[in-house]
């Protein structure tokens, strides 16, 4: 049965928009015709489906069949996932997980092969993948390219994992992702003439251009914490062939209200050229990674979108291989069922798991988080001291932060950071890149305690306390995710977002930026459950129990 569709049509190639009748037989589009001036067209614009460029499902909080079902309303088609946080934790077996219930829904994932499990040798991870299994994951046919390459200083000093897994992959055929925030000059070109084709990690246009001019694609990324849309957005007219639009990281609630249609809006906005927004968001993906993603081509699998205009991009239809999977904010996926897979084993946690001897250090480092960056500031402040030990300073909005090992009892690691807000409670997460231990930010050591052990009950989660109020949205797969309706997911996380922000939290997304605070592998200062973290040195100062290395 044929599907013919007559309206504006915007051919990105020929650089034209004008009304067609666009004819869909068997998944794919069998002609495009254009019409006369007098034949009648409905409202609306044919483009091609957009594509997430660089994205962790799992930091949706939904498995991949869920994620799928509130992407569609957006004019999401596919995306270009990497499964490094499940692999974290469940090891390949995670990878597969990911494959096989993306499979299950009409929507195009495209798997990497994760290189950094763990991302450093300074965290407890639940999983490790060697050059060899990485290798096993590259020849797959559902895994389209080696994953961020974090370990930078790896491909500097050329260590032999690191260079074997890549080297699969160029032996395979398939590119490799970069990951090298900061990095510039003659280091950025050895990083790049290592065979690194992407970047998703630039914050400003100064890094991005000169990571442009030895030949690597730059990836805009604006995702629910990290947001470079408006430090690279003046690149986008000269380099758009080099250029992409990825979200990295997206809650829930954020995926809801849009994904990569917003950053097509807010760039016409800005003035850059139509086809050079498309090329971005929907060609250059396509075209890098070699998708089996329609482009509106006669032949193509017939993945398209109609939008109202080309202004605010407001998604009217969604198509995936000609099927209708959204329409007018409304998702046509069913949703399937799914199991669960999990590694989660320490015990509840008691206030003084988490006390902080004071010693006799005139001052200590403290992390300063940034709102809208995965970098953090280091920062040299005086703790007030009680019963000797030190104490949280919430007049100066310096909190206490936790990190607690998910996979086996440990001590506790403890530190201090600034910019949270909180003026009582807690909140922790098992989503913590990338090992997932558990992360927690609060005011005092009894409402810690109270956050991490809801998390450790429902063997992964995000949660809030505040006085009596209690809050937590489950997350049994692999801590993560959850198998439930995305949509009450996203009711959830919004309820338990406004929780944290009653606390005091003035950040926009506490939570995410919460689960970035253990990713060693972004300067400046980090937490593991190994201790306080150098990511400058790349090398730790203090124990779990804030003793100095």
């Amino acid at each position: 049965m044929s599907l013919i569709k007559r309206h504006l049509f915007l051919d990105v190639f020929a650089k034209e928009i004008y009304p067609a009748e666009f004819v869909v037989a068997g998944g794919k589009i069998t002609s495009v015709r254009r019409l006369n001036t007098n034949e009648e067209v409905e409202t609306g614009i044919i483009l091609p489906g957009f594509v997430d460029s660089h994205i962790h499902i799992e930091s949706s909080m939904l498995i991949p069949s869920e994620f799928a079902r509130l992407a569609v309303i957006h004019g999401t088609v596919a995306t270009v996932s990497d499964p490094h946080e499940i692999a974290n934790v469940c090891g390949v077996e995670g990878v597969h997980y990911m494959i096989e219930n993306g499979k299950s829904v009409p929507f195009k994932f495209n798997f990497g092969a994760p290189s950094c499990v763990p991302a450093t040798t300074f965290e407890t991870a639940g999983a490790e993948l060697k050059s060899d299994q990485v290798e096993e994951l590259l020849k797959m046919p559902e895994i389209k390219y080696l994953s961020e390459m974090m370990n930078f200083p790896g491909v500097l000093f050329k260590d032999a994992e690191v260079m074997a897994k890549i080297a699969a992959a160029h032996r395979l055929g398939k590119p490799v992702d970069g990951h090298a925030p900061g990095l510039r000059g003659e280091q950025a070109k050895q990083y790049i003439d290592a065979g690194i084709s992407t970047d998703h990690e630039c914050f400003t246009a100064e890094e991005a251009s000169d990571k442009l001019k030895y030949g690597m694609k730059i990836i805009i990324r604006e995702g629910s914490a990290a947001k470079n849309f408006e430090a690279l957005a003046p690149l986008l007219n000269d380099h758009s062939e080099m250029m992409m639009f990825c979200s990295d990281d997206k809650h829930p609630d954020s995926l809801v209200q849009g994904h990569i249609n917003q950053l097509c809006a807010r760039a016409v906005a800005k003035g850059v050229d139509i086809y050079k927004v498309i090329r971005v968001a929907c060609v250059n993906p396509v075209e890098h990674y070699k998708l089996d993603v329609g482009l509106l081509r006669v032949g193509d699998h017939a993945d398209f979108i109609v939008a109202e205009d080309l202004t605010n991009f407001r998604v009217m239809e969604t198509y995936v291989n000609g099927q209708l999977v959204a329409k007018n904010g409304q998702t046509f996926i069913q949703r399937t069922k799914a199991t669960s897979i999990n590694q989660f084993s320490c015990t509840p946690k008691s206030p003084s798991d988490f006390a902080v001897k004071a010693s006799d250090l005139k001052t200590i480092p403290v992390i300063e988080a940034l709102d809208g960056q995965l970098i953090t500031n280091r920062l040299e402040l005086t703790l007030p001291v009680k019963n000797g030990e030190w104490q949280c300073d919430i007049a100066n909005d310096v909190l206490k932060m936790v990190v607690v090992n998910r996979y086996f009892d440990a001590p506790v690691a403890k530190a201090y950071i600034r910019n949270f807000g909180l003026k009582s409670g807690a909140l922790a997460s098992s989503v913590a890149h990338d090992s997932h231990n558990i992360v927690a930010v609060g005011c005092d050591d009894e409402s810690l305690a109270r956050a991490v052990n809801l998390v450790i009950k429902h063997q992964g989660g995000v949660s809030c306390v505040n006085g009596k109020e209690e809050n937590v949205v489950a997350l049994p797969v692999a801590g993560l995710m959850s198998t439930n309706d995305g949509f009450e997911i996203a009711e959830q996380y919004t309820a338990i977002d406004a929780m944290s922000k009653r606390a005091g939290s003035k950040l926009g997304a506490p939570f995410m930026t919460l689960s970035f605070m253990a990713l060693l592998v972004i300067p400046h200062l980090k937490l593991s459950d190994k201790g306080l973290f150098d990511g400058n040195e790349f090398k730790l100062l203090f124990t779990p129990g804030m003793e100095k290395v």
